[in-house]
């Protein structure tokens, strides 16, 4: 058995396992051991692997769990030394794991690391969803070194330097099983979308690292599975992203956001309707009335998290706004909005 366990999860991905599934276990089958976790899918996914994969170990779930609740059912039994979460549609580079696994070596007070990750589509920039690292601003908005909003940045080196984040990208997230299991994994109730950063938010207020180490790359595909013009994945975003702020934000704090979240969001909504989005802007306002309905059941969650925290603040949580930096001040880009 190796240290890393790589799990790649698949919904009805078929395509995305046929197309990157090789390329996977070309780079990587010298470092880690390699699974595939089907949640259920009705497409010909499990046939595939059966007869293309029999050495691929497949780990067949009962339905379709979502990614969080897929990865928390898909890692339970593994007994690897650590954890790689790997979406079906990431191209890895050769020895693409050596500096992961060395970072993580060198550095026994970091949880999590991801590679740098670059578009598969446009291959010389940034990939949206995980970039070079991801941050999160005084709002609760997230960016990345290589992303802000819909600006995505060209890879020149700019970002090269191993750096501490505030999250990892659940798109390539190499995690010790031990910090995974310590902070109760990833929750399901998000379902989809930002669930890494409340894992990785969980991971920081105790005091553990997440990192960024670019000297190891890969390239994403993304918007699989929700592309950026269905509605439902701007509900999860909407919603998920006020369940983490309330799940891990000091009571000090607390308050000022949300009230500011209130105003922000419901101009977001009305943006969506003057733009012609309907869906779109249906959708902020089914997130912000189940946000309200679910808040409840996530009590007992934050009261653990404060009293686990052992940081008051999170130091990569810069206390600026994205919102202002972006559309007011004209800062489009991470080192713009990072010096602010």
């Amino acid at each position: 058995m190796k240290r890393i366990a790589i799990v790649i999860l698949n919904w009805n991905g078929s395509a995305m396992l046929r197309r990157f599934l090789p390329n996977v276990l070309a780079n990587s089958l010298q470092d880690a051991d390699v699974y595939v976790a089907d949640n259920a899918s009705t497409d010909d996914s499990v046939a595939l692997l059966t007869a293309d994969y029999p050495d691929v170990p497949l780990i067949r779930l009962a339905e379709n769990y979502g990614f969080a609740e897929g990865y928390n059912q898909a890692l339970k039994d593994l007994p690897h030394e650590l954890f790689l979460l790997l979406n079906s549609d990431v191209e890895t580079t050769p020895n693409w794991l050596g500096p992961l696994l060395a970072y993580m070596d060198a550095h026994p007070e970091v949880a999590a690391v991801q590679p740098k990750i670059r578009s598969e589509r446009h291959r010389e920039q940034f990939e949206y969803a995980g970039a070079a690292g991801g941050y999160l601003d005084l709002f609760g908005y997230p960016y990345c070194r290589g992303r802000a909003f819909d600006t995505v940045e060209d890879d020149k080196g700019q970002y090269d330097e191993p750096q501490a984040c505030f999250w990892a990208t659940g798109a390539a997230l190499l995690i010790r099983r031990d910090d995974y299991a310590g902070v109760g994994g990833l929750d399901a109730r998000f379902f989809a979308h930002q669930e890494e950063i409340d894992l990785c938010w969980r991971l920081r207020s105790r005091g553990r690292g997440v990192a960024c180490v670019p000297q190891s790359v890969v390239f994403h595909v993304g918007g699989g599975t929700l592309g950026p013009g269905n509605p439902r994945k701007t509900y999860l975003n909407f919603r998920n992203n006020l369940l983490l702020l309330y799940k891990n934000l000091p009571a000090d704090r607390l308050h000022r956001v949300m009230r500011w979240r209130f105003v922000l969001d419901y101009v977001a909504a009305l943006k969506f309707v003057l733009t012609g989005e309907a869906g779109h802007a249906k959708a902020v306002w089914c997130a912000r009335r189940d946000y309200g309905r679910m808040r409840k059941e996530f009590l007992s969650d934050r009261e653990a998290n404060l009293r686990a925290a052992v940081l008051p603040s999170i130091p990569e949580q810069r206390p600026c706004s994205l919102l202002a930096a972006y559309y007011l001040r004209g800062r489009k880009t991470f080192d713009q909005i990072f010096r602010l």
